[in-house]
């Protein structure tokens, strides 16, 4: 008998498999008693494998972590599902899960009175399950995703890798759910705005799934629109409406009404900064000065300020720069959001309050959650917002141009003329500005007996603007009138 090596003897990991758990739940809507099913957990990703030519099986690839909600009792032909995502790229989806779109909900706070550890989880009342099932997905390497053993997470770490593996998970739960049939909508927040634009054309073209609706909260479009680079004059008046709305916040325009300042912001960055910015050396003093003092009562910056950086305000300046007098920063998500800044010469904030002051409620609401109330269980950390992810993420397939899903939605608005689209945005949203989102929704590449799909929705709040208690009750009486009027049934 032949000696067998110790490596020989080893015994090879399990093949990973999915490992869902189901739970049962109710949840009362204006007296209305829903009664729904939770499913959580993984689902493993698998790529057909060929050898010299020949098919070889189907290689484990990733697992995938999502979290369901399907209504219990009701005609799958006819029930919506909304599939749902973040952004970053590297945000798990626990911020539309727990905060907008799920039955539960965190309580986080909001600027005047921010809620304190250990934190709260409620019912939510204005959950989107009223109108349609949820599917939420956190793609590889956020949330409890991860590439199968042996795999490199950074292979799904690109646009185009992030959409075929997101695409890939839909139609798997589409099929296994028997929901083809069904209206069928994306969700996505920042990131993923740009994530579910490209992912209509994508499940289109791949899989000839045609959607009734996209749902864009915080919407990008166009990287080119808020990229500070080098060369690119884009964002800088496309900024400016939203740094007039924070000024205007923070009391720098007296008692003018908001509407007032965002309509006198709208103009002078539509016109006159452009046309300023085009001009270089060519500008006379006389323009400049003028220029200046304009863009300085807007934004609530000095005038001396505004002419030495030449006109070009950066948003992580801004923020840095507004309340400086105070020893104050805003939040880049949310403007609203203030923090004290230990360094009063620093160019760019220590900190973004906006995140740091609800990123504990949102982390221990779900990692609660998840275990206690779902019952899954996994020792893994749950990657709420993975900066790793976010710092690998490849653009290669637009190398040598902005990044953009500009033509990938007008492409599918063009195929699926029925496809819908839903655009919501805050004023104080120093990420991405409300008026940047315009700029781009004004500049798909449609007919115009197609821009009555497009709607817009604006909130008095931030980046994630269901943080506003009047916003998130608005924002979901505005998403469930959307999917109502665009189910086709």
């Amino acid at each position: 008998m032949a000696d067998t090596t110790e490596d020989e003897t080893k015994e090879k990991p399990a093949a990973p498999a999915d490992d869902l758990v189901t739970t049962q739940h109710t949840l009362t809507i204006k007296r209305r008693k829903l009664a729904y099913t939770a499913q959580t957990g993984r689902i493993v990703l698998r790529k057909e494998v060929l050898t010299d030519g020949k098919f070889d099986g189907y290689q484990p690839k990733a697992e995938v972590f999502l979290t369901s909600y399907t209504l219990d009792d009701a005609d799958p032909g006819q029930r919506p599902v909304t599939f749902a995502f973040n952004g970053g790229p590297g945000a798990a989806s626990v911020w539309l899960h727990m905060g907008l779109l799920g039955p539960r909900r965190v309580v986080s706070g909001d600027v005047d009175a921010p809620e304190p550890p250990p934190y709260r989880l409620v019912d939510n009342p204005d959950s989107l399950l009223a109108h349609s099932d949820l599917v939420f997905i956190d793609p590889v390497a956020t949330g409890f995703s991860r590439a199968a053993t042996g795999e490199k997470p950074g292979d799904y770490h690109g646009f185009q890798p992030d959409l075929e593996s997101v695409g890939e998970i839909i139609r798997l739960w589409t099929s296994r759910n028997g929901r083809w049939l069904s209206p069928k909508y994306l969700a996505g927040e920042s990131y993923g705005t740009l994530r579910a634009a490209a992912l209509a054309a994508h499940l289109q073209e791949r899989h000839g799934m045609y959607l009734n609706g996209v749902m864009l909260i915080s919407s990008v479009l166009d990287m080119g629109s808020i990229r500070f680079t080098e060369g690119n004059d884009k964002p800088f008046p496309l900024f400016v409406p939203t740094y007039a709305a924070i000024a205007h916040y923070h009391g720098r325009h007296a008692d003018r009404p908001l509407d007032d300042v965002l309509a006198d912001a709208e103009d002078f960055a539509s016109r006159d900064l452009p046309w300023a910015l085009e001009r270089g050396s060519r500008l006379s003093a006389e323009e400049r000065t003028e220029a200046v003092r304009t863009l300085a009562s807007l934004t609530g910056l000095e005038e001396s300020y505004v002419d030495r950086v030449n006109l070009r305000i950066e948003h992580v300046r801004f923020f840095t720069e507004l309340l400086r007098d105070k020893g104050l920063t805003t939040g880049r998500m949310d403007g609203r959001f203030t923090t004290w800044e230990p360094d009063g010469g620093r160019e760019h904030m220590s900190d973004d309050a906006s995140v740091s002051r609800i990123i504990g409620a949102y982390s221990a609401g779900f990692n609660h959650y998840v275990r206690a109330e779902l019952g899954y269980a996994n020792d893994l950390p749950y990657e709420i917002l993975s900066l790793e992810v976010n710092r690998a993420w490849s653009y290669s397939d637009f190398e040598g141009r902005a990044v953009s899903a500009v033509e990938a939605l007008s492409s599918a608005m063009r195929a699926n003329p029925h496809l819908k689209v839903h655009v919501a945005l805050g004023y104080y949203d120093g990420a991405t500005p409300y008026f940047a989102a315009e700029y781009v929704l004004a500049h798909l590449t449609i007919p115009d007996e197609l821009r009555e799909n497009v709607e817009t929705a604006y909130y008095p709040a931030g980046h994630m603007m269901y943080v506003h208690e009047p916003s998130r009750v608005q924002q979901g009486k505005d998403l469930g009138k959307f999917i109502a009027d665009s189910s086709n049934r």
